[in-house]
């Protein structure tokens, strides 16, 4: 079904296959081909497009300059808040503003309209473009409106991927975008590049969920493409609709890879006709011969409806696997459960099975990945003239777009699924985080949406309520709906598919969505309401440093969710205090009272005369000090005190910066972790003046412990890649911690003590 090849790859001509090693050179002249490995490795589309885009004078280390932005209403606000303490002026590129996550009212507020106000005036002020609440989901617009054939666009959001329309898209946290607001660039080492090979046809009710999850289940746990580019080639891609790619690529990001970029054909033209840019569409294939890092190759035939359990879309099986073995593989799901909900609360799936079937008691079809045209279409053909019954199964759908939704009123599909007893609601991202069609407690959902963990669909586990979700891909959600709840695989459907052809009518966009682009208005004022809250001062980094572990978690993986939970948060992200509340909140409850603890000592410094206003705000302190001064002569005034967590591998999942900022208005200076689950997350700790530790094993410190780093301040400025550090509490135990691969910039961002700091004081 799918094959990783343990070693780098040539392709030839996009099709023939010559695996790295002794015989590869041998394998090349048999073709005909002499090229190195250096000159092929040039040949592959990504490096074209990176090269294309990059303003430093080496590949080896890239500047990227982006040709477009985009982020929606929960990280825009943000983002323009610390561009505009930044310096900010205008939008030099086109800046699309969404309003797709926090699109319903908070009730007995007016805090999420108020964001969107705030993005409109902001459009107009600095020349933005403005998509309202309801018209479309982030990504459906960008592929819509905004991508364009070896065009890179960069996204405050994990799932910015447009790869099958030819544009390389990154989603990244939001000081990355704020850097391009100012001009500046996207600073990294030129990534690897991983070929996906797609060869022969999908089975039939096979969907590009299902394929999407197959790739996930073989390449996350393994890092095979992590923070790399995957490039999917080969000759099963003509047998792929648009539609179908798209929502293939979108979910590449579970994958933890960089980005993604496909070929092209005259169907990626004609969708690029249909939505009247013909002229964004451009050609792209691999060069004669391409070298690869790695490759996966996929056999499309041999995937079967698959279903991703609770709780990563890496926990795969095929749904007949599942039934075939329900009780073995629902063991194996409490166990992981185990993990992921540390235990705190009972868990247990076996109750959904009744009569040897398991049931569900939701169904979602939504967003990015979900609510494509053609999605819906085949999920309501199965469907037609079924009905979904009267018990707890119930289904929602939700088109990607208002075009989408009314081509699908137009052709009669809203009509047929209205008639089985589905719900059709507007474009919105919310039960992709929790914010929308919240399942009941012990409830299980089954969902053609991007992400199931914990959390995600809106439940609290501190308040020891919990729900599940599994994903799947719309085909098998319809037949399970068309059996009333019981999990079914679409491989069932014994009917045709209509393939309706889709007609794009963009007056609905040229009616209500704001084109600014190249119109900056200075005069305008930005409208405020009370939850938009400024970015609190924060301190250049001192040479030494104070830290207290004020949370460890031992998970094998943290999630940016349990970092900074979704959901009901979601409407402080333009309050940094407030949202800061909720950090580790579903994790490590008492992770913010410990860390402001911490904070109340540094706040008295700042201000302190002498070390005993220190201590008098915290009394831990001194202790720490007594032990630090049986080595060191210190000076407590001139010695930032701060907080850090350690997790094992922090940062899978959303792009969000705010699982980073939060910490960091806690007083955080620090992450220790045995590596970083995503370039991203990383990032975001570096934007916000935060050290990220690597350290071997976590037996030198435990929770509560007092850290002292000596020269903290000289290892960056000479670039050190290891430290020396003191447990005070553990009578002054020496340990050390690596500092992985740091820019110049990213250096000095974090010894001016966060982005904003850097460009202010430039």
């Amino acid at each position: 079904m799918i094959k990783l090849y343990e070693n780098g790859v040539y392709l030839k001509n996009g099709r023939t296959i010559i695996e790295d090693g002794p015989e590869a050179a041998a394998a090349l002249a048999g073709e005909g081909v002499s090229v190195t490995k250096e000159e092929a490795a040039k040949n592959t589309m990504a490096y074209g497009i990176l090269a294309a885009h990059n303003t430093s004078d080496t590949m080896e280390q890239l500047k990227i300059k982006f040709d477009k932005l985009t982020s929606h209403d929960i990280t825009f606000v943000g983002i323009i808040q610390t561009a505009r303490a930044s310096g900010l002026e205008k939008f030099p590129v086109p800046y699309v503003l969404t309003n797709c996550h926090n699109s319903l009212c908070a009730v007995g507020g007016t805090i999420n309209e108020d964001d969107h106000m705030f993005g409109l005036s902001c459009a107009k002020k600095y020349g933005g473009i403005y998509v309202p609440p309801h018209q479309a989901v982030i990504h459906q617009f960008a592929r819509e409106m905004l991508a364009e054939g070896g065009k890179m666009v960069l996204g405050s959001d994990s799932h910015t991927r447009y790869g099958a329309l030819g544009t390389m898209a990154v989603g990244e946290g939001g000081p990355e975008l704020v850097k391009q607001l100012l001009n500046k660039t996207y600073d990294i080492k030129m990534p690897k590049v991983v070929a996906v090979y797609l060869t022969g046809k999908p089975r039939k009710g096979v969907g590009p969920q299902d394929i999407a999850l197959a790739i996930i289940g073989a390449v996350f746990a393994n890092g095979y493409v992590n923070n790399k580019v995957m490039e999917f080639v080969g000759d099963g891609i003509e047998n792929l609709s648009v539609d179908y790619r798209i929502g293939v690529d979108v979910m590449t990001t579970e994958t933890t890879c960089l980005s993604s970029i496909w070929e092209t054909d005259d169907q990626v033209k004609e969708f690029y006709e249909i939505h009247k840019r013909p002229e964004g569409y451009k050609k792209l294939a691999p060069g004669e011969v391409a070298y690869y890092d790695g490759m996966v190759y996929v056999d499309l035939a041999r995937i079967k409806p698959m279903i991703a359990m609770p709780f990563h879309p890496s926990n795969v099986y095929t749904i007949d696997d599942l039934n075939a073995n329900l009780y073995d593989i629902l063991d194996e799901v409490e166990k992981k459960a185990l993990v992921s909900l540390d235990g705190k609360i009972p868990y247990t799936l076996k109750d959904k099975v009744r009569d040897g079937r398991l049931y569900v008691e939701q169904g979602v079809i939504a967003g990015c990945a979900g609510g494509g045209f053609e999605n819906i279409c085949d999920a309501a053909d199965i469907l037609n003239g079924k009905y979904i019954g009267a018990d707890e199964f119930s289904l929602s759908v939700y088109p990607a777009s208002q075009p989408v939704f009314m081509e699908l009123v137009k052709n009669g599909t809203v009509a047929k699924l209205m008639e089985t007893g589905a719900t059709i609601r507007t474009a919105f991202c919310g039960p992709c985080f929790g914010a929308g069609d919240v399942p009941s407690n012990k409830g299980l959902s089954i969902r053609h949406s991007t992400r199931n963990f914990p959390n995600r669909e809106g439940s609290k586990i501190t308040n020891g309520q919990i729900a599940s979700v599994a994903l799947m891909d719309a085909r098998s959600i319809a037949a399970t709906a068309a059996n009333k709840g019981y999990l079914t695989s679409a491989e069932n459907y014994d009917g045709e598919f209509t393939k309706p052809k889709y007609f794009f009518d963009s007056k609905i966009y040229d009616n209500r969505v704001y084109d600014g682009w190249g119109k900056a208005d200075p005069s305008v004022d930005i409208k405020f309401g009370p939850g938009i809250v400024d970015w609190p001062k924060m301190t250049n980094l001192t040479d030494d440093l104070l830290l207290k572990v004020v949370s460890v978690i031992h998970d094998p993986v943290t999630t940016t969710d349990e970092l900074i939970p979704s959901g009901e948060t979601s409407s402080y992200r333009s309050n940094p205090l407030g949202l800061a509340e909720f950090a580790l909140s579903r994790k490590d409850p008492a992770y913010v009272g410990r860390a402001k603890e911490v904070q109340l000592a540094e706040k008295a410094r700042l201000t302190a005369k002498s070390e005993e206003e220190i201590y008098a705000a915290n009394e831990e302190v001194r202790e720490a000090y007594k032990a630090v001064r049986t080595k060191f002569e210190v000076n407590p005034l001139d010695i930032q005190i701060g907080s850090t967590i350690y997790a094992v591998k922090p940062g899978d999942g959303s792009a969000r910066e705010q699982a980073a900022s939060c910490q960091k208005v806690l007083g955080g200076f620090a992450n220790i972790a045995k590596e970083y689950a995503t370039k991203r997350y990383r990032s975001n700790l570096i934007n916000w003046g935060m050290l990220p530790f690597l350290a071997q094993n976590d037996e030198d410190f435990e929770n509560g412990d007092y850290l002292f780093i000596k020269g903290v301040k000289n290892m960056l400025i000479e670039d050190q890649k290891e430290i020396t550090v003191y447990n005070a509490s553990k009578g002054m135990k020496e340990f050390k911690l690596r500092m992985g691969e740091l820019t110049k910039d990213e250096r000095d961002i974090i010894l001016k003590g966060c982005l904003i700091n850097y460009y202010r004081e430039a």
